[in-house]
């Protein structure tokens, strides 16, 4: 049995159809000249009209991917970024980030770092000012204080109140409760949130931190950037996976793993389960199959492919976990892939382009179809 065969009896790969027509679009798009072209994560929609802004003035790639995640690592409302991560077990935000400068062939990583909301912005500095590619923890965030960058509680309320409901339904063995399980959970959460908050403001409020409960968010926005003359960059931030162990640092900040840009080739980023992308080096595997003549889509495929086999393709153990890998060649062509075709309830999986002419979300290749 070879290697498609197995995959293709054990798990079974979709179609994808649409990912295939997209990326034919892209491809007849490049012979017309048209190469400039950003790919994100889905929650970088509606950030990417800026980095496209940047791009159309003629300006670096790398400024246009960091115009895009910035926009998202300030805001509060997305949880899994910057302001308003999700913290550690310990109720700290601690935030992970790399850089990838295509035409220079430079990087720049934080990992571990508290208190600065854009991790990014610290990656770019470590790329530029130091002949190193990392810093982590105490060195990082006296890095980014020299320069400049200013301290701030990044734990907003509703982190806080979310971390706080996680502590109290972790255990029944614990002093902290009650779970969800309880009848009085609704109840007890709503003493957490804010004062003066509406009937309508706390539904919504208990709503969303059911759902961070029950899906245990991974977090990060990946960004990358391919301008007119063909030049890449990429950039990958987060706050992690929630309610992680103090000090755990992800795949976002380690080059060839949540990020990897070759400007004679393309580029690829990750979001999803860390540990699992770590273990394959997914960003690097996918530019490596770019280079050897793959679609991007084909090669994202092939990395899910690597994690699958890692477990034998056992979906008992698959399905605790999910991984989604975002490319781009040199000529703007774009593609993504995901372990699991459909969120939890059904929804489709997607990711986000802007091609020049708008920002859209296309559909992710699934490779595990839903049973």
């Amino acid at each position: 049995m070879n290697r498609r065969t197995f995959f293709s009896t054990t798990i079974g790969i979709t179609a994808g159809a649409s990912l295939i027509e997209a990326e034919a679009a892209s491809a007849t798009a490049q012979a017309a000249g048209k190469r400039t072209m950003m790919v994100a994560s889905a929650n970088g929609l509606k950030a990417l009209e800026a980095g496209m802004a940047v791009l159309k003035k003629g300006e670096d790639t790398l400024d246009a991917a960091l115009a895009t995640v910035n926009i998202v690592e300030d805001d509060p409302a997305d949880n899994s970024v910057g302001y308003g991560g999700l913290p550690n077990e310990d109720g700290e935000v601690e935030l992970d980030a790399s850089v990838m400068h295509g035409p220079t062939r430079r990087a720049g990583a934080v990992a571990a770092l508290k208190h600065i909301k854009n991790p990014s912005l610290v990656a770019r500095k470590v790329m530029e000012r130091t002949d190193h590619v990392l810093l982590a923890g105490t060195g990082a965030l006296r890095f980014a204080k020299a320069h400049g960058f200013q301290e701030q509680n990044l734990l907003t309320e509703e982190s806080r109140v979310a971390w706080l409901a996680w502590k109290e339904g972790m255990s029944d063995r614990d002093a902290w409760g009650p779970g969800l399980a309880s009848p009085e959970w609704k109840e007890r959460v709503a003493e957490l949130l804010p004062k003066g908050l509406t009937e309508g403001e706390q539904e919504i409020w208990l709503e969303r931190i059911r759902e961070v409960l029950l899906n245990r968010p991974t977090g990060t926005i990946s960004c990358l950037a391919v301008s007119e003359r063909g030049d890449i960059s990429g950039t990958t931030t987060t706050s992690g996976l929630a309610w992680k162990i103090a000090g755990r640092v992800g795949d976002s900040p380690i080059i060839g793993a949540g990020l990897y840009v070759d400007n004679d080739v393309g580029a690829a980023g990750s979001t999803g389960r860390g540990e699992e992308n770590i273990k394959v080096n997914g960003a690097h595997t996918i530019v490596e199959m770019m280079r050897q003549g793959k679609s991007p889509t084909e090669a994202c495929l092939l990395a899910e492919e690597r994690i699958v086999r890692n477990y034998a393709g056992d979906k008992k153990k698959l399905r605790t976990f999910t991984v989604h890998f975002y490319a781009v060649n040199k000529d703007g062509v774009h593609g993504g892939a995901t372990l699991w075709q459909l969120r939890p309830g059904g929804r489709p999986r997607n990711y986000a382009i802007h091609d020049g002419s708008e920002a859209k979300l296309v559909p992710m290749e699934g490779l595990v179809k839903p049973e």
